[in-house]
């Protein structure tokens, strides 16, 4: 990171602007749907960058069936022998949809690379064609942003120690997140070079400095929102029905059906 860090964001100012925040994603939500838009949202950085926990405070309040998560496995021996952008295609969005990709086709400029998981060819390949299928999805009429979330050194090593002592979020720990700490200028360099050839004026990066996780979700949806021409959608006018007489329905007896025992009533 540059520059001295920021004072950690408190909690209360934190929490009254992110509902600000995501009740306007609500409001982005309904524009793509109602207008056909298509959105595709790109989050990368290094592990334990917050990209996670940004993701789930956009996709807090917005409807599943619009706003989707695509977080893809390792690919398959199939999907190895294919271009390597085809299997990232099927997830791109239909007509008033959101797509937040949990790392993206940019796991070959990073990890892939740094690790040597593909060959220097494939490597360069990836970045003569990126840019290049990045325009065309922007020329189709999808709406692209990419986010780089930069997180400090030390910060970063503070996180894994903290995952490590926490049972609820060790799971978030793997091997190859240790393994990068011993990798970190190599990332460096391998994220510099990707952005001196994907960095262009049609799909550009935008960097989020996510030392303090709460200043960085807040200026990431801040961002995306300022950045896509979204206007109000009048929501549809619903009136709640009247509920009908009883035509006799009597409920079959409790003993007749499995209830969950009330573990709350042991607390």
């Amino acid at each position: 990171m540059s520059g001295d860090k920021a004072e950690k964001l408190p909690r209360k100012q934190y929490e009254k602007e992110l509902l600000r925040l995501q009740t306007e994603l609500v409001r982005l939500q309904e524009w793509v749907r109602a207008t056909g838009a298509r959105l595709v949202v790109i989050f990368e950085g290094r592990d334990a960058a917050g990209k996670g926990g940004t993701i789930k405070r956009v996709t807090e309040h917005l409807n599943p069936r619009v706003a989707r998560i695509t977080a893809l496995p390792k690919p398959t021996e199939r999907e190895r022998t294919q271009w390597y952008f085809q299997r990232y295609v099927e997830h791109l969005p239909a007509a008033g949809e959101i797509v937040l990709f949990d790392r993206s086709w940019y796991n070959r400029a990073g990890v892939e690379h740094v690790m040597g998981f593909c060959t220097r060819e494939e490597y360069q390949l990836f970045l003569r064609q990126c840019p290049i299928f990045e325009r065309m999805l922007v020329e189709d009429g999808i709406l692209l942003r990419k986010y780089w979330f930069s997180v400090s050194d030390e910060e970063q090593q503070e996180r894994f120690r903290r995952r490590l002592d926490d049972p609820l979020r060790r799971w978030k720990l793997s091997p190859m997140d240790l393994e990068s700490i011993t990798h970190w200028e190599d990332y460096s360099r391998a994220k510099d070079e990707m952005l001196v050839h994907t960095d262009v004026s049609a799909a550009p990066w935008y960097v989020v400095e996510s030392d303090d996780k709460r200043r960085a979700r807040l200026n990431m949806i801040a961002h995306l929102l300022g950045s896509v021409p979204y206007q109000d959608v009048p929501p549809p006018v619903l009136e709640l029905p009247e509920r009908p007489d009883s035509t006799g329905y009597r409920r079959p007896p409790r003993e007749l059906q499995n209830y969950v025992p009330d573990h709350a009533a042991n607390l």
